[in-house]
């Protein structure tokens, strides 16, 4: 499958679409949310901190409390209107298990929810008056002896066939020339890595 293309959607997702900021995107896969809300036709995320919830009327609720605007981290990059992010799975456990929930929405071979501490994610954002907004992350093991500059990479669909990809992939190599390791992509890649 080629990134931006969708799979077949007589195929049953559970939620089977998200509303996420300003856009409404159906879902390619499903993903391993609570069943009260994987069962939901839609779900609602918070587009800062990723709070996934059942109705429009509770995301609004939330959104005037949010004290979120950016991923719970240092920005560790910054050109224009782009901005980097680096998130600690070990600090910020809820937010990067909920970003891994969110990826396994349009990644099928996405296998880590739960167990984010021992991974760090570099979290792509579009800048302006309202907030940071979720473009895309690439993950990576914090200490791994294979030394992988990437384990997981997603691009929120509305920003696919973009750049965004490639710009998070040119990164994770900087990153790592920065540390002073070469790196490669986890193996095997998936169909769309």
């Amino acid at each position: 499958m080629v990134e931006g293309e969708t799979p077949d959607p007589s195929t049953t997702r559970c939620p089977a679409a998200i509303e996420f900021g300003k856009y409404s995107i159906e879902t390619w896969y499903s993903s391993p949310y609570p069943q009260e809300y994987a069962r939901l036709p839609k779900l609602f995320l918070c587009e800062f901190c990723l709070k996934y919830m059942k109705s429009h009327t509770i995301l609004q609720r939330h959104a005037r409390k949010c004290p979120w605007f950016h991923p719970p981290a240092n920005e560790i990059y910054r050109s224009n209107n782009l901005s980097i992010f680096e998130v600690d799975g070990n600090v910020s456990k809820i937010y990067c298990q909920n970003l891994c929930l969110l990826a396994k929405l349009f990644l099928d071979h996405k296998t880590l929810y739960y167990d984010v501490e021992p991974f760090s994610f570099y979290c792509l954002t579009i800048n302006d008056s309202k907030g940071c907004h979720l473009v895309g992350y690439f993950s990576k093991e914090k200490h791994c002896q294979q030394k992988y500059n990437v384990s997981c990479i997603m691009t929120m669909p509305q920003y696919q066939r973009q750049g965004y990809g490639r710009f998070l992939i040119d990164f994770s190599y900087l990153l790592s020339r920065k540390e002073g390791q070469a790196g490669s992509p986890e193996k095997p890649l998936s169909d769309l890595g």
